[in-house]
This record gives C-alpha cells, sequence and structure tokens, in this order.
C-alpha cells in the first residue's frame, strides 16, 4: 500500500529523517510511535507532499509520488489530519465537510454540473454519520469541545474520499470519555479505509493498532505486533530510558496495557 525507501530529510545540520525505509501493508492499522523529535510528524509531512525530502522515494500504490505536490497526492487517494488542529471557526460543521467534499468533485465553479452538488450533499451526510457529528452539523466549529474538533478533521480528511488516511495524534487533548469514543470510531473506520496513526497515547496504541513502527532520531528502532513492541527492551529504553528506572509515579509506562 505505501513503500518508503531510502526516505532522508535534513534541515540544516539536524538530520530528521535518516535513509528511513518502510512499507505499510494494506488492511492492517498501523500506528508509528516515539519521543518527541523522532521524526514521525516528518514522516508524515514528507509522505503527504508537504516536505520535499534530500532524497530516497515514496511510492503510494505503485505510483512514484516522491516530490509530487500535495493536491495530488490527495488526488490519489491519501489524505491526513494535521497535529495543529485547523477547521473554520466560524463556518458550520456541515458546512467544513462541504468544502472539502466539494473540492474533491472539482474547483468550486458557476457553470458546475448541479447533480456533483447533489453528490457533495451525500458525502456530507455519510461523514457526519461515520463520525457521529450528525447531531452537531449545525453548530460553529468554533464551538465544538476538542474531541469534536478532532473528529471534524477526520471528517475533513474523509471528504476527500482517500483509501489512505494519515491521523497525526488525533487523540491529543482529550478526556478519558472522548478517547474511547474516537478510538471506536477510528477502528471503525479502519474497516473501510487504510489507516497509519502517530500517537504518544500508549494504551490507545496498544488497544488500537495492528502494527507499530517505533522510531528514534530519525530513524527505525523497531517493528512489529504490540506484544513484540511491548516486550522489546530496547524501545523501553530509547522511548522511557533505562527500563530498570522505577516508576516515580507509579502509573507505568503504559506498554503492558
Amino acid at each position: 500500500m505505501l513503500q518508503i525507501a531510502d526516505l532522508t530529510k535534513r534541515f540544516g545540520g539536524l538530520v530528521a529523517l535518516d535513509r528511513v525505509t518502510l512499507d505499510f501493508e494494506a488492511n492492517v492499522l498501523h500506528a508509528i510511535i516515539g519521543p518527541n523529535g523522532a521524526g514521525k510528524t516528518t514522516l508524515f509531512n514528507t509522505i503527504s507532499g508537504m516536505l520535499r525530502s534530500d532524497s530516497g522515494t515514496v511510492r503510494f500504490r505503485g505510483t512514484d509520488i516522491s516530490g509530487m505536490a500535495p493536491h495530488r497526492i490527495s488526488r490519489l487517494g491519501m489524505s491526513r489530519s494535521l497535529q495543529i488542529k485547523s477547521v473554520f471557526d466560524s463556518m458550520t460543521v456541515a458546512e467544513n465537510l462541504w468544502i472539502a467534499a466539494q473540492a474533491r468533485e472539482g474547483v468550486m465553479h458557476p457553470f458546475s454540473n448541479r447533480r456533483r452538488f447533489g453528490r457533495t450533499a451525500a458525502r456530507v451526510d455519510e461523514i457526519l454519520e461515520q463520525t457521529g457529528l450528525e447531531g452537531l452539523r449545525a453548530s460553529p466549529a468554533g464551538t465544538l469541545s476538542y474531541g469534536d474538533v478532532a473528529l471534524l478533521e477526520i471528517g475533513i480528511a474523509l471528504a476527500t474520499g482517500p483509501t489512505l488516511l494519515l491521523l497525526d495524534e488525533p487523540i491529543c487533548g482529550m478526556g478519558p470519555a472522548e478517547t474511547e469514543s474516537t478510538v471506536e470510531k477510528i477502528r471503525h473506520l479502519a474497516e473501510s479505509v487504510d489507516i497509519i496513526i502517530i500517537e504518544h497515547d500508549m494504551p490507545v496504541v496498544f488497544d488500537l493498532a495492528e502494527w507499530i513502527t517505533v522510531m528514534a532520531q530519525g530513524g527505525v528502532l523497531a517493528r512489529g505486533t504490540p506484544q513484540d513492541i511491548a516486550e522489546n527492551a530496547a524501545v523501553r529504553e530509547a522511548y522511557l530510558g533505562d527500563e530498570d528506572d522505577d516508576d516515580e509515579d507509579g502509573e507505568g509506562d503504559g506498554f503492558d496495557a
């Protein structure tokens, strides 16, 4: 589904991605974890065309998308949410979704075929149901809770009709109830669209993901099932420090979730 080979990205003297090589299989919910500065978001930005790599290749469903503009990559079926939430606060939930869905149909034009608007309206209704935002369709986005804004961002990404969805920390800032609800929605979405998620909440990762990639210092440290990663001493050391250190707050590291 996605093949990355020797992907490298530098910012001056900082090597943010260091010859990263990864394959992502279809129909598997993938998670990418790692400490701050490991290169996770830079990887997403490079895959999706928001950043141009210094070297290496990215192939999406057999097509070389290396250096391709983000809008062209989107039209091939890849969409993403951002780590910093970004919606039109003064517009309603449905209007935010409408803009993204209409963009999928083509540039808004006074001579557009009226049937396109029917398809757009149907798509908006479908996404509202998928994300559980039906009851908030007429609410201004600026009045939503943090969790509902995150769901709206996922909905906007879905509105472009992706076959691959990249989610960058969708759970960040949520309370327990919102987290549980969002995890279930992501799990349900993964039945119809491939998902790769970056997330710092370890209980969420180990509950949700079928395959985990651990990054550290711009490279790939380990890959495997949640059980493989939980038992990997190198992962514990890189992600948490010395694995033999006592947990001072008594809360544990989340790797045993």
